[in-house]
């Protein structure tokens, strides 16, 4: 009978400190901090003066000092009636539910006939479209300015509302990732059915695009909100502002009042701001969709 020797478990080898990972942490972090600073501090700038007095403005202090008075709210009474800012809304929700109402039925209505129907010059179609995403908008600026005034729509809502309507290629290219993922026998059964392409487009497709409208009209309407140029350009009378340029009437030939201007501002962004932080997760989730479709 033969004895073995017991057999002695293997030592692990002690693990170094993981210092890689701490230091790929630290600057995650720095990175984040440094974002939030450079996207937080011009709104901390503006909200500090809306609640400084002129004096204060024009003294030349920082831009970070704090107000005298935190309770000063009187530029933005000011704001609101000087800038005529409820005017400004009316117009600017007109000019919103008209073009995001457009921006949602052709882009959908695009995207349904490029991806379902096989026709002549599709290939040339899609790459028209990428062309037009990369054409500078200023480029043809002096063309779209002549082709709206020959149609009589200069200095009238009606300007912005056909310009956002018929140049928005990102909308057309989410109802499209969305529009290839759902199955085409949907649209087979309805065939066989009896109905046309409008019918399958108005009760089945349209219907499962819930997602992509979402992320559509949030996404349209944050920029239609927050754009100057084409209001300025295109509705140059007073009664015709929105909130964009409504704050331009502050704007004089011997100054700005800053104070007023940035209580106005305040005042465009909050509407803005609530409604994005309520409906940030269908965009996130309008895009991720997209994204696997």
């Amino acid at each position: 009978m033969t004895l073995t020797a017991p057999v002695r478990p293997q030592e692990r080898p002690r693990s170094r400190p993981r210092s890689r990972p701490r230091i790929s942490t630290a600057l995650t972090y720095l990175s984040l901090v440094v974002a939030s600073a450079v996207v937080l501090l011009p709104l901390l700038v503006v909200f500090l003066t809306s609640l400084k007095s002129y004096g204060e403005v024009s003294d030349g202090q920082g831009a970070l000092a704090p107000p005298d008075d935190w309770l000063n709210f009187s530029n933005y009474a000011t704001a609101f009636s000087d800038g005529h800012l409820l005017q400004a809304f009316g117009n600017t929700a007109f000019i919103l539910l008209f073009s995001i109402t457009g921006t949602v039925i052709i882009g959908s209505m695009t995207a349904y006939a490029i991806d379902r129907f096989d026709f002549r010059l599709k290939k040339l179609v899609m790459a028209l479209f990428l062309i037009a995403t990369l054409v500078p908008a200023v480029t043809t600026q002096v063309a779209t300015f002549q082709v709206v005034n020959g149609f009589g729509l200069f200095n009238t809502r009606w300007a912005p509302i056909l310009l956002y309507m018929g140049t928005d290629i990102v909308a057309i290219y989410i109802f499209l990732q969305f529009i290839r993922g759902i199955p085409r026998s949907l649209d087979e059964a309805a065939r066989l059915d009896g109905a046309n392409s409008f019918t399958i487009y108005r009760k089945i497709i349209f219907p499962l695009l819930k997602p992509a409208v979402a992320t559509v009209v949030i996404i349209k309407g944050i920029t239609t909100y927050n754009d100057f140029y084409i209001p300025f350009l295109y509705m140059p009378d007073e009664d015709l502002g929105t909130m964009s340029t409504a704050l331009f009437r502050f704007k004089g030939p011997f100054g700005a009042h800053w104070e007023n201007i940035s209580a106005g501002a305040v005042l465009v962004i909050v509407p803005t701001l609530v409604i994005f932080l309520f409906l940030q997760r269908y965009i996130y989730n309008g895009f991720a969709q997209g994204a696997t479709k």
